[in-house]
C-alpha cells in the first residue's frame, strides 16, 4: 500500500521543473541524470564543467538529508529484493540509459517540455515497460 500525497508531489514536480528550467536557462544544460554523471565521471570532461555536475550530484545527496533534519524523521523505503537482485537492476538501467542516448529525467520532464519526438517515444517505451513489468511481478509472478 502506498500512501497518496498529491500536495507533496505537486509540490516536488514543480521544483524538479523549476530546477530543470533554471539550469537550461542560466547553463544551457539538460538535467539528465546520467549525463550529469557520464560527464562527471569522463576523463575528458574540462574543470569548469564539472563544477556545476559535482554541485549537482551533491545536491542530490544533500537534499534529503536535509530534510531528514528538519523533519526528524528517516525516509519510510523497503528494498524488498536482494543485494545482487538490486545491483544487477542497477546495471540494467545503466545499460538501458546508453542505449536509450539519456534517463527518465532527461527524456521524460526536459525532453517532452522541448517537444523532442525522441523524448517523447523514449517516455512512452519507459512508461510502458515499467507498467508491463509491474503488472508481471505483482499480478502473474505474484500468484495473482
Amino acid at each position: 500500500m502506498t500512501h497518496f500525497t498529491p500536495f507533496a508531489s505537486l509540490f516536488g514536480g514543480a521544483l524538479i521543473g523549476l530546477s530543470a528550467v533554471a539550469l537550461l536557462l542560466l547553463n544551457g544544460r539538460i538535467a539528465g541524470i546520467s549525463g550529469i554523471t557520464a560527464g562527471l565521471l569522463s576523463l575528458s570532461g574540462q574543470a569548469p564543467d564539472r563544477g556545476w555536475r559535482i554541485a549537482f550530484v551533491i545536491g542530490l545527496v544533500v537534499a534529503p538529508l536535509t530534510l531528514m533534519l528538519i523533519s526528524g524523521e528517516r525516509p519510510g523505503i523497503d528494498f524488498i529484493a536482494p543485494l545482487p537482485i538490486m545491483l544487477l537492476a542497477g546495471f540494467i538501467v545503466g545499460f538501458g540509459t546508453v542505449l536509450g542516448n539519456g534517463c527518465t529525467s532527461g527524456h521524460g520532464v526536459c525532453g517532452i517540455a522541448r517537444l523532442s519526438p525522441r523524448s517523447i517515444i523514449a517516455t512512452a517505451v519507459f512508461m510502458t515497460t515499467g507498467i508491463a513489468t509491474t503488472y508481471v511481478v505483482h499480478h502473474l509472478l505474484a500468484g495473482g
